[in-house]
């Protein structure tokens, strides 16, 4: 079986497992008591570092991250995640008292999934915590098992991505991705040439969130190329098509 399809096994049986990194007590214990009414399993911490040891020691579902906190904050703590191993393709919800866009995107560019600004709604927090653990569990519902007959790789430019063991080779040398990474990479992969709109892409990598906009495709096509580019501010592969959207690159260019 794939990883990915162990871990949808796995979160059939268990329930899932959230971290909820806030230093403010009142806070983290209001967002864990609401998401153990959800039937979560929840772990509260109160500092950035520690958060950091327990997510390199303890796999989880969902990362709820506090942008202010003691010891790491929590756009460090999400990057250090997201180049980690043992949940760098977790969902990750950022919680931010500062409403200025920058601050906002700067979390999105480290590898948060969405964030919510305080104050904040309990359900929409739930809700949005629920979003985000329906999207992970599709995706691993979506991902074949070994032997189940689907052996595709996909070759285009310096990239090979093998889609059943959700591996991606760039110009020879493996590429950790997240997994809407993989998913954005793999679709544009297998339609070389083909101009995607923002609303396209949204539809088809969140698939009908309501949570999220235009704006996050832009924020995870810079992720992606930081990935997969030499220098990401001269793509090769994946390329901007001004006023329409995004497309990898033609074979032939």
């Amino acid at each position: 079986m794939t990883e990915a399809w162990i871990k949808c096994e796995k979160s059939m049986t268990k329930p899932p497992r959230v971290l909820v990194v806030e230093d403010e007590g009142n806070i983290r214990d209001l967002v864990c008591l609401h998401l153990g009414h959800e039937g979560y399993q929840c772990d509260g911490v109160a500092d950035g570092t520690v958060a950091l040891a327990r997510s390199e020691a303890e796999r989880y579902d969902l990362l709820v991250l506090d942008v202010m906190l003691p010891g790491l904050d929590g756009v460090s703590l999400c990057r250090a995640v997201r180049n980690g191993r043992l949940n760098r393709d977790v969902p990750i919800l950022m919680l931010t008292a500062r409403r200025e866009e920058t601050d906002k995107v700067i979390g999105l560019e480290s590898g948060a999934d969405d964030y919510l600004t305080k104050p904040f709604g309990v359900r929409e927090l739930v809700a949005r915590a629920r979003a985000l653990l329906r999207r992970s569990r599709a995706a691993a519902e979506t991902a074949a098992p070994a032997g189940s007959g689907d052996g595709e790789t996909v070759r285009v430019h310096d990239i090979e991505i093998d889609v059943p063991r959700r591996r991606v080779r760039v110009r020879g040398l493996d590429v950790e991705l997240t997994d809407q990474e993989f998913r954005l990479l793999h679709l544009l992969a297998t339609h070389v040439g083909i101009v995607f709109s923002r609303e396209a892409l949204l539809s088809r990598i969140w698939r009908g969130d309501t949570f999220v906009t235009v704006r996050s495709v832009d924020t995870l096509v810079k992720r992606l190329r930081r990935r997969i580019e030499a220098d990401a501010a001269e793509p090769r592969y994946l390329l901007t098509v001004w006023g329409v959207g995004y497309k990898l690159a033609d074979l032939a260019s």
